[in-house]
């Protein structure tokens, strides 16, 4: 069995819009919110700060916990563990380099997600966004 792959991402949202990548991870172009690898002495929400800014140019302040989500991916059965944090938009830097893979950074609303659905790196994308959208919370 493969070890859960964990993860962290932030759903930030200005105007109606959410802030996507776009990134090419397996040789396919999909859309994801910014996130990665927890990287050592960081905690989750440093992690999701770091990549928000490596993946977007993007700073930002996280403001709570929107949930842990965890996907199984249907070929491989991988396991797949996401915490997702609600954030807020500092400021953006449209001059810093994005990460390697990192092609494009948008700010689409849940409709546009929705449309775009088979380009989702994961069903967590849409799932998260749908989850802020409803008033859904951790404490």
């Amino acid at each position: 069995m493969l070890p859960t792959d964990l993860t962290v991402s932030a759903v930030v949202e200005d105007d109606g819009k959410f802030l996507i990548i776009e990134e090419r991870p397996s040789g396919v172009v999909v859309v994801n919110q910014p996130g990665g690898h927890i990287e050592s002495g960081e905690n989750p929400e440093q992690a999701a700060v770091r990549e928000t800014l490596e993946e977007a140019g993007c700073e930002i302040c996280v403001t709570g916990l929107l949930g842990v989500y965890l996907w199984i991916h249907p070929q491989t059965r991988q396991n797949h563990l996401r915490i997702v944090y609600l954030a807020d938009l500092i400021a953006q830097d449209s001059k810093l380099p994005l990460d390697e893979g990192v092609y494009a950074v948008h700010w689409l609303t849940a409709s546009d997600l929705r449309r775009r659905s088979r380009d989702l790196r994961t069903p967590t994308v849409l799932r998260s966004v749908e989850d802020y959208l409803a008033g859904k919370r951790q404490p």
